[in-house]
């Protein structure tokens, strides 16, 4: 298996560290390229109108600047210079996104953790370690720790 691409994805939850973890280890075995990536879902802004429905904004760029920040802070100053690596931040659905961007850049290797969400948060949006694991066009690890 040639691996030159591996992607981590991270919500910055305690299971996403276990992931990113094990990401840059792989990457600096194989001389890999590593993407740190993180969608932010869309921010739902409930305005009423004469259809009382919810309509969808796009997120501010100032919090896509943070979120950049908040990465290069906690990712990109522990990488070094011994792996090549992009920090990358997107929006929209987070699965369907995580897919996408997989598909467009060739990614050889996506790593998750198991899970990011918990509690209620799980329930309403499903998996999206389940869903990419289903969907993605490249070999998936999923990263959990031991109980």
């Amino acid at each position: 298996m040639s691996i030159k691409q591996i992607a981590v994805c991270t919500d910055f939850s305690d299971n996403a560290e276990k992931a990113f973890g094990t990401a840059l280890e792989i990457a600096g075995q194989y001389k890999a390229k590593l993407v740190v990536l993180h969608v932010m879902p869309p921010i739902v802004n409930p305005v009423y109108s004469d259809f009382d429905s919810v309509v969808m904004t796009g997120p501010e760029k100032s919090i896509i600047l943070e979120l950049e920040e908040r990465m290069e802070q906690e990712y990109g100053a522990r990488i070094g210079e011994s792996v090549h690596y992009e920090l990358t931040v997107l929006d929209g659905h987070v699965s369907t996104s995580i897919i996408k961007f997989l598909e467009e850049n060739s990614i050889d290797l996506v790593v998750l953790g198991s899970f990011g969400l918990s509690g209620m948060g799980l329930v309403i949006f499903g998996s999206v370690a389940k869903r990419v694991s289903h969907k993605a066009p490249c070999s998936v690890m999923i990263v959990r720790e031991r109980e």
